[in-house]
Formats: C-alpha cells, structure tokens, sequence
C-alpha cells in the first residue's frame, strides 16, 4: 500500500536498490550528480572568506596538529591547560586533516564543506529507497538549499559532523527495513555514539524517532524488534562510553581540564553545562525567556534563541534560517500519517514518515522550549528531516493527483510556502524586494492549477511540477545563495543578508570586541610571544584574546577559566606553581568575555581575579604596543 491506501492501489515504489540498472530511468545518475555538484559548489565555493571562522574551535584546531595529547582530549592551547566546552570528536577531523596539508583555513573548513555533501547524498539515497528517485532528489535539495545548512557546512563548529552522523544513524535505519535488521541497527548505535561524541546529548533528540520505527515497522516477530533495539542501545553506549572511560580514568594531573564542566568530569558536562543545563536551563546556561527577550545582553533575545515557546521556530531568531519549508513539511507529515493510517505494521512510506517526522517533531519541541543556550545555528539538525519528509511528502501527494484530497493538500503546502516565505522575505525588504512578490504570486498560481487540473495537465504536467518546485524553493535558495556570497564569522553566525544584531564574535556584538584593537593586532606582543619558549608562552583569562593570538602566533596560550573565564582552572596554586617551575612566561590582560581585571564569570572570588590580582601584585606592568603584560620570570 502506498501512502495513498485509501484512494488508489498503485503498488509501492520499487527499492531502487533491487531494480535492474536497465530499468532505471537514464536522468538520474546526471540529476544525482548535478545535485551533488552544485551542493558541492555552495559549500566550497569561497570558503576562506569566513578566515577562522570561529576562534575558540580553531585555536583548538590548530593545537590539536601540533599535540596529539591536545587532539585527543580538544584542548584549546598545545600546552594543554583546558579542553573547549565540547567532546572532541568533530576537532579530530579537522585536526588530522591539518596534520596532512598543514594547518589553514582551508584544511579546517573543508572537511566541513564535505560533510555536507555527503550528508544531502546520504538524505537522497535513504529516501529514494522508499518514494524513488524523484523524492530522493527533492529531499537532498532541500537539505542542499536550506540557508543555516549552507552556513554550517562552511563553518568549523561541531554541528556539521553532527548532522552528518545522524543522517548515516537514519539511512542505517531505513536499510533495516529491508531485513537483515541486526546489523544496520547496531550501526545506527555506533553512528549516535560518535555523535554523542561530538555534541553530547543534542544526538540523543533523533533517538526516540528511531526507537520507535524499530519498534513499529522492522519486519520480524516483537522479540526480534526487541533484541534488535538492545542491540542498538549496547553499540550506541560502546560507541560513546570508551571515551568516556578513557577521560576518567586518565589521571587528571596528566590531562587538560574538562572546560565546561564543574569538576573536572566530561560526564558532568553531558549532564550539566552542556546537557540538561541547556534544556532547564541553569549550569551556566542564560536563554531564552517566556518574556519578549531571552538571555544575557542587549543581543541575548535573537543570538540566545528568542522567547521560548512553539513559535520560536518561526520567530526573528531562527525563521530565516530554518522555517522557509518547516509548515509545509508539517502539512505533508500530517498528511501522510493519516493517508497510511490502514497500512500494514511495516509500511516502507509510514516508516519513513515515523523516522523523518519524529526526528522533525522532537527536536522542533525541545528547541522550541528549551531554557538554556539555544543559538539560531543549532537549527541545522531539523534540516535533514524537513527535506526527507518535503521529499516524501510531495512525491507520494504527486502520485495521488488524480484524487482531489491530496490535490488539496499539495495545493496548500504550496500556498502556505509562498505566504510564509513573503514574511520570512519582508524581514529584510531591502534585499531583493521583487523576490517576496514573485514567490507569493507564483505559488498562489501553480496551487490553483493544481487543484483545478493536476490530474489532466498531459504535456503540461512536467513544467507546472517545475513551477512548483522553482516558486516552492526560490525564496530558501536566494537566501542560501547570498549566505555562501557573504562573509559569516565570530561566534553566532547567521545566514543570509546582513540584519541589525547578526553574528557574534568572542567580544560580543557585531564581531570580536567592536571597535577595540585587539592583542592579536598587536604586532610588538606577537614577537614577544614568539621569543617565548615555554610550555606557554602567556596566559590570560578567558578564550577571547588565547585563541586570537594563538592563531597569530602559533603559540601556546593558556585560557584561564576556559571559554568564559568561569571554569575552576587552573586554580591560583595551581598557577602559581606553573610560574614557579617557569612553564609560562607573560601574563596577558585584554577584552572580550572573562578576558578583564575582573576575571569574567565569579567575580571577585572567581579563578581568573584571584590570578589577575596575585599577579598584579607581585609582578611589574609593562605596555606592549597598548597591551597591558606581566613578566612571570621577573617578579617586583
């Protein structure tokens, strides 16, 4: 039974994978490869033009191809103080390939650029194995186009491993469908490990979605389903819990600090900062409100997420970065579910909408409600699943034209995607103003046709499904267009057209420290710093001025308090011992979060002011080039 059960009874679309390649259609392999191509385009297309994109992951970068001990655990500084706020899963990748091609922006970011590729190759053949090739490509479009995707695969944070680890866990998943279902589920598990891995509990939001189709749909008695899900969970907790393991049972005194954490412990860091901290907030977790505004700062309610609540997915944070399709995929999952509703238990299409749909509908609820810190960017984990079920969706209401309901449906995802899109698009009506027009209007156009005379169009039925997609896609695709055209750093990234408030740098809005001239500008500190031969040439508080003048220098800089200048680490005996033994030489006071007299986060009882004070004290301020540094090898 097709999703159409109810209106008609055209068998299901074959499995692409056990047609004969003669009986394939002669247009896919070149639709494929245009498809792959032009993502490929859009993705590598420029890439250096975001420089180190964000500083904090790129000094950790660099000093993993200078330290394995620093590959290995993610530390920030070659000296290995204090890991960044993430597991290392996502830096492992880029670092090994700098050890190869030698440490650029180029041998950062493409990796990443890859990941997306792959990630719209993987979405095209998980849905084409159940609606076909037509669906297959329409969903790897979607993907391809969708305007934070195209941000994030040209970005170095962990969102594009992650996307692309659950997008392999999801295609494992469907292959189950087909039988042999022990094997593809157990590497699902591994594939949710590693992205456990690279961005902690955030991987875990697909899991309910798959949990449930083994359960529903796999073929097989209910023992089989059961045993084939235990088996998941062990491989998924294999697959993350050797690191875990290894972390805790290294000896603390021989590795980084755990940045993030309170004590030291990367599993308190699953569970707190960044885990549960991020959904009830808390754990150093400022966000979103129930108010109008959300988060700490002037910024906070746009770069923090916004306002909880169902429409935060629509709202001025995210809407242009995700919510271009999000009601019509909504539409075409409501549709469908109730279309299979008389299906058999291990219907391909009801699988699929399962697996897509609930990874759609978990994540869009958690996002939406979340206390904690919730960047616009995170949302490039819905993108995968609005294009598997846009796919599915519009090529099984396709093949139901001849009936008037899913006439109607298609029609009404169609029109709610031009209406919408018009909103999205008068958020910045400077920017190419005719475009909002033309996709209202032409989407208002096709949907009447479609409604009228799908069903009898003849030779017309190919250029009005062009239509469709062309007014359906043009508003994500321009915006998609224009954020690869336009340069996108600092901290928060966003997509598309400069807006008031985009993207944040270390030093807060408008990119790292506004107007301040930065330590990492300053070219009588950088030689000082590269005449240093110690452990760490400098350390200063925070990560805002230590990444800038790694990357500058190629020196180790200690991060004191980590990202934030909050974190316990080093403590002041801890540091004091560190001058002592001479493995840090300079001591450096500069801008950006936790990077100042006060010490960041914890006041005057934090780490970072009670360093800044000790030193002060006993050692003699000297200006460099405007930059306020301490001499540790020569006290007062």
């Amino acid at each position: 039974m097709t999703m159409l059960a109810e209106h008609t009874e055209r068998p299901t679309v074959i499995d692409p994978q056990d047609e004969p390649r003669a009986l394939r259609p002669r247009w896919v392999r070149p639709a494929l490869g245009l498809l792959l191509a032009v993502t490929a385009l859009l993705y590598l297309w420029g890439l250096d033009a975001a420089g180190w994109a964000n500083e904090y992951y790129a000094a950790a970068v660099q000093a993993g191809t200078q330290s394995w001990k620093a590959l290995l655990f993610g530390s920030i500084d070659a000296g290995n103080a204090i890991t960044v706020d993430k597991p290392p899963a996502a830096l492992w990748v880029m670092a090994l390939s700098g050890r190869i091609f030698g440490f650029s922006t180029l041998s950062m970011l493409v990796p990443q650029a890859l990941m997306g590729v792959a990630s719209v190759a993987l979405v095209y053949s998980a849905v084409r194995r159940v609606s076909g090739y037509g669906a297959g490509l329409l969903a790897g479009a979607v993907l391809a186009l969708t305007p934070v995707a195209a941000l994030m695969f040209r970005f170095n944070n962990p969102d594009a491993l992650l996307v692309l680890l659950m997008v392999v866990a999801a295609y494992c998943v469907v292959r189950a469908l087909d039988g042999k279902s022990t094997r593809w589920i157990a590497l699902a598990g591994v594939a949710i490990g590693f992205a456990f891995l690279t961005k902690l509990l955030q991987a875990l939001l697909v899991t309910p979605a798959f949990a449930l189709v083994v359960l529903v749909a796999i073929p097989g008695s209910v023992w089989r389903r059961l045993r084939d899900l235990a088996i998941g969970l062990i491989a998924m907790v294999v697959s993350a819990g050797w690191y875990l393991a290894l972390v805790s049972l290294w000896p603390s005194e021989s590795r980084p600090y755990i940045g993030g954490s309170t004590n030291n412990s990367l599993l308190q860091l699953a569970l707190g900062y960044n885990g549960l901290g991020r959904v009830f907030g808390g754990d150093g977790n400022p966000g979103g409100s129930s108010g109008s505004g959300g988060g700490p700062g002037p910024m906070g309610g746009s770069m923090f997420g916004g306002s909880t609540g169902i429409t935060r997915m629509f709202g001025e944070s995210m809407g242009t970065e995700i919510s271009w399709l999000l009601p019509a995929a909504l539409i075409a999952l409501v549709a469908g579910l109730w279309f299979t509703r008389r299906a058999p238990r291990t219907d391909r299409t009801r699988a699929a909408l399962l697996l897509w749909g609930g990874w759609l509908v978990v994540t869009v609820v958690v996002f939406s409600f979340m206390k904690g810190i919730m960047h616009p960017y995170y949302t490039i984990a819905l993108a995968p699943a609005i294009g598997a079920v846009i796919g599915i969706g519009v090529r099984e209401l396709w093949r139901g034209r001849d009936f008037a309901a899913p006439r109607i449906v298609l029609a009404t995802m169609l029109v709610v995607t031009g209406v919408w899109n018009f909103i999205l698009l008068d958020r910045t009506p400077e920017w190419m103003p005719w475009l909002r027009w033309t996709v209202l209007v032409g989407a208002i156009l096709v949907s009447a046709v479609l409604v009228a005379g799908a069903h009898r169009l003849g030779r017309w039925t190919v250029a009005v499904a062009a239509a469709g997609l062309l007014f359906g896609l043009g508003a994500t695709a321009a915006y998609t267009v224009e954020t690869v055209a336009g340069s996108h750093g600092g901290g928060i990234p966003t997509s598309g057209p400069a807006r008031a408030g985009g993207g944040f740098g270390f030093g807060g809005p408008g990119g790292p420290g506004g107007q301040e001239v930065l330590p990492s500008d300053n070219s009588e500190l950088k030689d000082l710093l590269l005449q240093a031969d110690n452990r760490w040439a400098a350390a200063t508080v925070g990560s805002h001025v230590a990444g800038s003048l790694e990357l500058a220098t190629g020196t180790s800089i200690m991060s004191i308090g980590g990202f934030s200048g909050g974190d316990n680490s080093p403590t002041l005996e801890q540091f004091q011992n560190y001058v002592a033994s001479g493995q840090v030489h300079y001591f450096i006071v500069g801008g950006g979060p936790g990077g100042n007299h006060r010490g960041g986060p914890g006041g005057e009882s934090g780490t970072g002011t009670q360093i800044t004070q000790w030193v002060q004290q006993h050692f003699t301020a000297q200006d460099i080039g405007g930059t306020e540094v301490y001499d540790l090898s020569a006290p007062k």
